[in-house]
């Protein structure tokens, strides 16, 4: 067997779940995670990103939201304790931060996101183009 991939939506699922690893080779790689974000968390995101780059500059800069996502998912790393992994650029100038995508990010890990940038936002007087009560981690 190559890559397979299955949401255990139903028991149909989860029988042939363990009909797969009953049969799997050893050495064969298992991986359990949580339900991918959803896409109303990552509209959400976004326009919080959209919403820091218009109102905020950083250390004398401002940065579109894709960096902005990126100094957020770097704060995300950092609060749940993952091992950051920086490395030189290939010049060697200066440095890349080799940070998870965003579209890796489980509901549960995309929720936390959203309540940092949230909080960040609000430490910094952001007003949020989104209602308050839809800023907290939709599922």
């Amino acid at each position: 067997m190559g890559r397979a991939l299955l949401v255990l939506a139903n028991d149909r699922f989860k029988r042939r779940a363990i009909e797969w690893i009953e049969k799997a080779p050893w050495e064969t790689r298992v991986e359990f995670k949580g339900p991918k974000r959803t896409l109303p968390q990552n509209d959400r995101m976004w326009a919080m990103l959209t919403d820091l780059s218009v109102q905020l500059s950083w250390h004398g800069q401002r940065l579109a939201p894709d960096d902005w996502k990126l100094v957020m998912l770097d704060a995300l790393r950092r609060e749940t304790r993952e091992q950051l992994r920086i490395v030189p650029n290939t010049d060697g100038t200066g440095f890349v931060n080799l940070s998870t995508s965003s579209s890796d990010l489980s509901k549960d890990e995309m929720t936390t996101l959203i309540e940092m940038i949230f909080a960040f936002g609000a430490e910094h007087g952001v007003e949020w183009s989104e209602p308050l009560q839809d800023n907290r981690g939709a599922a």
